[in-house]
C-alpha cells in the first residue's frame, strides 16, 4: 500500500488501482490529493481538515467519488450539497467497514479540548487496512490492537509536547510518520520531530519526517 503524504493532516493511500484519502482541509493540496480518488474520509468538520468547497466541488465532477464523515458533518454536507447526499455516509465509533477495497475501523469519537468556551466537534480516528492509523484531532489509541504505523500530529492549539510524546508511546507502532505540522516553522518543526525520534526509539517506534508530495510503501 501506497501512502502520500499531503501539507498538514492530509494523506492519500493507493492500493490495487484503488485510492483513498483522509482530511484534504484548506491547507492541502486538495485537487492533487483527490485525483482520480474513489473515496475521502474526513476525522472532523474544521477547515483544515476538510476544504467543503473544494472537496464537493470534487465530489461534482469525480462520479461516483464517496465521502465518510462523522455524522454530524454528514448531516451539514448533505443538506449543503442534497445532490451528493446518496454519496455521502455517516460514520459512528467503534465501527468496520469497507471503503473502495480499503478495510476501515473506527476509533474515538470526541475533538481534543482546545478550551472550554470553544464547543467540542465530533472526531473519528480511522485506521487503514489494519495497519495506519489517523487520529484526526485527538490523541485516542485504538482498542484492543497496536498498528504498524501511527500519523502523528505535531502540533495544534489542543495538544502540549509531552501529550504528543505520550501519544507516540502508547500506540506502540512500529512505524511513525508526521501529520499536522502546518503551523510550525522550521526550527520548530526540527524540535518537535527531534522529540519524535528521540522517545520514539526509546520505546520501539521508529519516526520519519515526509515532506509533502512524499510517498512511502507499507
Amino acid at each position: 500500500m501506497k501512502m502520500t503524504k499531503f501539507t498538514h493532516a492530509c494523506v492519500r493511500f493507493e492500493q490495487g488501482g484503488h485510492v483513498l484519502v483522509l482530511d484534504p482541509g484548506t491547507f492541502s493540496e486538495v485537487e492533487t490529493a483527490l485525483q482520480d480518488a474513489d473515496a475521502v474520509l474526513i476525522t472532523h468538520e474544521h477547515a483544515d481538515h476538510l476544504d467543503r468547497p473544494r472537496v464537493l466541488a470534487a465530489m461534482q465532477e469525480q462520479l461516483p467519488l464517496e465521502l465518510f464523515a462523522p455524522k454530524t458533518l454528514a448531516d451539514q454536507l448533505r443538506a449543503e450539497a442534497p445532490d451528493l447526499s446518496g454519496r455521502i455516509h455517516d460514520v459512528e465509533p467503534n465501527t468496520s467497514f469497507t471503503v473502495a477495497g480499503f478495510g476501515i475501523q473506527s476509533f474515538g469519537g470526541q475533538h481534543a479540548l482546545i478550551h472550554p468556551l470553544i464547543p467540542m466537534v465530533a472526531n473519528i480516528g480511522y485506521l487503514v487496512e489494519g495497519r495506519v492509523y489517523h487520529p484526526g484531532d485527538s490523541f485516542v489509541v485504538p482498542n484492543g490492537l497496536r498498528p504498524r504505523t501511527v500519523l502523528v500530529p505535531l502540533h495544534a492549539p489542543w495538544s502540549r509536547a509531552g501529550e504528543v510524546i505520550d501519544f507516540v508511546i502508547a500506540t506502540g507502532a512500529e512505524r511513525a510518520y508526521p501529520i499536522h505540522d502546518a503551523l510550525l516553522n522550521e526550527t520548530g518543526l526540527a524540535m518537535v520531530e527531534g522529540h519524535m525520534t528521540r522517545f520514539g526509539k526509546t520505546y520501539g517506534t521508529e519516526f520519519r519526517h515526509l515532506d509533502a508530495g512524499e510517498s512511502v510503501d507499507l
